[in-house]
């Protein structure tokens, strides 16, 4: 049966780092030859010999690379996700390799006498490390717990270590955790307390390890340390079933990653634990892929309640699939994880397969019978879910522990929606023990013997007779549990532990002990669901048509950090995705919603766009976080009914849309309560006249002019400015006129004499540049702010060529300079550049470029390119691009000849940046080549910055084709 092609997120899923899938889409377009031979995929790469069992999934490529998957494979993956397989045929690498995969491995047997040996001799280790932690257990609550506190985590590294030396790493491991948070934070002592209780358990269960229950007894050798080979584990009883990955979570705690893969049984409903671990720096195995599924057998590591599996062997490949199968309600999965702590009371965590389940405001999931679970700290606001789904019932995998429910995923008809990481979270534990048992543990037994037989778990009293039969558990009776606590469970956990625990206990702390680790195993199986919340209202339904898949799947690589130049390129490649995606029409797919509304939140020059392709699920979304609630400014324009009673926001988008279409209504509503306005509100709704600017919003806009506060006048000027035939223009050109004269082709020139309210009122600044005197000052504005049509009878060359030499020149110049900035007059600004002989200051002089034409500004790039002039890289970036073709020519001349000659590569990788960007993708082909012909003459360093630019480029070109 043919393989069904994987997605290209399942191929991504397989990335050992973001760099490898970087490095993966630039090759994944060079494969000379694809095939496919079973269940192995090949391809042919520059040389090299690439090939993936997707039954695996493995992976062979002859590249030197130490990664697993390399680039080539990661790229032959991408290829055929993207394009499918090619049909020439299997060269002999791929057939030998198949072979080889096919073959069974043989193993030498082992010496059955050396290895008793060696067991006998571990055993006899173990069981005086057991004795002595058993005695340190006991002396920690005799002493008081209090001392731990003071004594910091010293004397649990030394336990640890006397335990590593009797080679039991489990427990060793566990007590070193204890130092890390004793006397640290709220509940420490709880939580220690607890720790203690079931590691003394576990010293129990060692002691009579004989006697145990076989399975049991497994479970505890597993815990204190004893391996259980692979070859042992794959020798056992295997489970066939179709098995779906469900999720993943990964740890790093410096000297170890390791990541935690859940799987399910459609058949059998069994869940199971693939553990995988890699030092630091190297890859994880990435054979068990979430949201697809494999035909094949796992054997389980023996326990009470084996979870942890091996994966035996694939009777397919690994393929997507719609929804996992087995999914129950929350009782179910609390039932479940009951019986599981019953067989197993160390476990501290259980996976639950949640069906119909919505998210509530309060950070809960709740399901269709209204029992409701809380998230775990960093989970407690899904948005990732409440995007995905829009509120609605869907299928949720998680990890449930007593912190809460970690989701590893979900199923939003029928997609696989991973979940986002876990938040920043300053939640605190909850106790878990009663307060009896803290109190007498805290003070300590040698101080103050504890010999309580009973102890209140919640609504229950649980006896504790560590001489004789375990006492039943009785619930209140002065009334039935609360939420939060079923009496059903733990009879069977308490008949349970005995089968672990000491015969009689050793002294008050050793029962203490044990009566901490009773009530802590009844308290975690005896949780029940809560009841009361409510689900987040359903998102409204979609009206527009979405984008298409491949554009989306590129806007996700771009705000996950995973497009071409990283943090350099994301927010200029963001907004060309925006320009072109708007311009096509559509919607981007739910789940992207939470990573664009972030964007939005930092970047305030994309939310136009962002909210043309948000729909109406994005605006249900930003209306529950506050930070988020930028996107509706840009909401829907409201009735003009409602203007007195509509919030500022549906107000300023109500404008915005009505100054496009119909401007004078805007104006008048804007009149009607300008006086009630704070003055925010009245300088937002001034910024949004631009459109439809007209002289009937002069009287507006000349009572701004009034206004006590300064950013409203500014943002009146800078319309006025603006406006042809204002009065503001007027004004400065009779002062203009008065103050400069041209008589006889001679320039008289006499300044304000001082700076008086109308001319502060119009705009004049009272605070001079540094070393330019008050009368030059004051001229320079008034000619700044004169509309530069009043400087009739001589064109601009002319009024340069009488002013040049005049005792007033540097003032008149700057003023002409920054009139033709605000007003956008090019041929002014061409002609002040070049007359310019260094006379003008460099912020007015740069400031005139952004008002040449794009042509001229180009061809003054390209001749600084050639003729090495330093401005040549800031003339670059400030062409709005994209570049024409003579420009774009210089540079891909200009990076040749600098990575064939340059001492340093800055200048070059500065130049290649710029070019990804504004350069039109077009020339990926060229720059591509070019990379290619300097890869065999010039140093890598050289090269990497032009293999870059041709990434950039191809990113984008296939960006736009996408959106057509």
């Amino acid at each position: 049966m043919p393989v069904e092609r994987w997605s290209a997120a399942q191929a991504e899923a397989l990335a050992p780092d973001p760099a490898s899938l970087r490095n993966a889409r630039g090759v994944a377009g060079q494969f000379a030859a694809t095939g496919m031979t079973g269940d192995i995929l090949w391809g042919l790469c520059r040389g090299y010999q690439v090939a993936a069992d997707l039954a695996g999934p493995a992976f062979k490529c002859s590249c030197p690379s130490r990664k697993i998957p390399c680039k080539h494979v990661l790229g032959l993956l991408l290829h055929w996700a993207e394009a499918g397989s090619g049909d020439f045929p299997a060269p002999e690498f791929a057939t030998k390799w198949q072979t080889a995969r096919s073959r069974p491995k043989s193993s030498a047997a082992p010496d059955p006498v050396a290895a008793a040996k060696r067991a006998q001799g571990r055993a006899d280790r173990v069981a005086g490390g057991m004795a002595e932690l058993r005695r340190w257990l006991d002396d920690q609550v005799e002493q008081g717990l209090a001392g731990a506190a003071r004594s910091g985590p010293q004397p649990f590294e030394a336990m640890a270590a006397r335990l590593v030396d009797a080679q039991a790493p489990g427990a060793a491991n566990a007590v070193r955790r204890l130092g890390g948070f004793a006397g640290v934070g709220p509940q420490w002592a709880d939580r220690l307390l607890g720790e203690l209780a079931l590691l003394r358990l576990l010293v129990a269960g060692h002691s009579r390890l004989g006697s145990l229950d076989p399975a049991l007894a497994a479970t505890v050798r597993s815990r204190i340390g004893f391996p259980t080979a692979t070859e042992d584990v794959l020798a056992g009883p295997r489970v066939t079933d179709r098995w779906q990955v469900l999720g993943q979570v990964e740890t790093d705690d410096g000297a170890l990653t390791s990541r935690r893969t859940w799987l399910h049984g459609s058949g059998s409903g069994r869940f199971a634990l693939v553990l995988s671990f890699a030092a630091p720096g190297q890859p994880l195995a990435a054979d068990l892929v979430p949201g697809t599924e494999f035909r094949g057998d796992l054997c389980f590591y023996p326990g009470a309640a084996p979870l942890r599996a091996l994966v035996a062997e694939r009777l397919s490949a690994a393929e997507p699939f719609g929804s996992p199968d087995g999914a129950g309600p929350i009782r179910a999965g609390l039932s479940g994880w009951a019986s599981l702590l019953a067989a197993e009371p160390w476990r501290y965590d259980a996976p639950m397969l949640l069906s119909d389940v919505r998210p509530t405001s309060g950070g809960h999931l709740v399901d269709g019978e209204g029992a409701a679970l809380p998230l775990a700290p960093g989970h407690r606001e899904p948005w990732w879910l409440l995007a995905a789904a829009g509120a609605a019932p869907v299928t949720v995998a998680a990890e449930w522990s007593p912190r809460g429910l970690r989701p590893l995923a979900a199923w939003v008809d029928g997609v696989f929606v991973p979940t986002a990481p876990p938040a920043p979270d300053s939640a605190h534990r909850m106790a878990e023990l009663p307060p009896e048992l803290l109190t007498a543990a805290l003070v300590g037994t040698g101080r103050r013997p504890w010999s309580g037989h009973t102890v209140r778990v919640g609504p229950l009293t649980v006896g504790i007779d560590p001489g004789g039969p375990p006492p039943p558990v009785d619930s209140d009776p002065a009334g039935p549990p609360p939420a939060g606590l079923d009496p059903g469970p733990p009879p069977a956990v308490r008949e349970q532990l005995p089968a672990a625990s000491t015969a009689g206990a050793d002294g008050p702390a050793a029962a203490l002990l044990e009566a901490a680790a009773v009530a802590l195993t009844c308290r975690r199986a005896g949780v029940e669901p809560e009841t009361g919340h409510v689900p987040v209202a359903p998102a409204p339904a979609e009206t527009d048509a979405p984008l298409p898949v491949a554009a989306s799947a590129r806007l996700a690589r771009i705000l996950g950090g995973g497009a071409p130049g990283g943090g350099h390129h994301e927010q200029e490649l963001l907004t060309q995705w925006l320009a072109a995606a708007v311009a096509r029409g559509g919607i981007v797919p739910p789940a992207i919603l939470p990573d664009l509304l972030e964007a939005g939140r930092r970047n305030t020059s994309l939310r136009a766009g962002m909210a043309r392709v948000s729909g109406r699920r994005g605006a249900w979304l930003a209306g529950q976080r506050a930070d988020w609630r930028w996107l509706l400014d840009e909401a829907a324009p409201v009735l003009a009914a409602d203007w007195a009673t509509a919030t500022t926001a549906e107000r300023l988008g109500h404008l915005s849309a009505l100054r496009g279409s119909d401007p004078e209504p805007a104006r008048e509503l804007v009149e009607s309560t300008w006086a009630e306005e704070s003055w925010e509100t009245r300088a937002r709704f001034l910024a949004a006249f631009g459109p439809g600017l007209s002289l009937r919003d002069e009287p507006l806009l000349e009572r701004a002019l009034d206004d006590r506060r300064k950013e409203v006048r500014e943002a009146s000027l800078d319309l006025l400015r603006h406006l042809p035939g204002a009065a503001l223009g007027r004004r400065m050109a009779a002062r203009a006129r008065a103050a400069v004269r041209l008589e006889d082709d001679r320039l008289t020139v006499d300044p304000p004499a001082e700076l008086d309210r109308d001319l502060s009122r119009d705009g004049v600044g009272a605070v001079p540049v540094r070393g330019v005197g008050a009368g030059a000052w004051l001229l320079e504005e008034v000619v700044a702010g004169t509309p530069l049509d009043t400087w009739a009878g001589l064109d601009p060359a002319g009024w340069l060529t009488v002013a040049r030499g005049h005792d007033w020149a540097n003032p008149l110049l700057h003023g002409w300079a920054k009139a033709a900035v605000v007003q956008r007059d090019a041929g002014w600004a061409t002609t002040l550049l070049a007359a310019d002989a260094g006379v003008l200051r460099e912020a007015v002089r740069w400031d005139l470029h952004l008002v040449l034409p794009p042509d001229r500004l180009a061809r003054l790039a390209a001749e600084a390119l050639r003729t090495e002039d330093g401005s040549a890289q800031r003339l670059l970036s400030l062409h709005p691009g994209p570049w024409p073709d003579g420009l774009s020519v210089a540079v891909l001349e200009t990076v040749e000849q600098r990575a064939r000659t340059d001492r340093h590569t800055w200048q070059l990788s500065e130049l290649c940046r710029a070019a990804g960007l504004a350069m039109p993708p077009e020339y990926a082909d060229l720059a591509g080549r070019l990379a290619t012909r300097l890869d065999q003459i010039v140093d890598p360093s050289r090269v990497r910055p032009v293999a870059e630019l041709a990434r950039t480029l191809i990113f984008r070109l296939e960006m736009l084709q996408e959106l057509q």
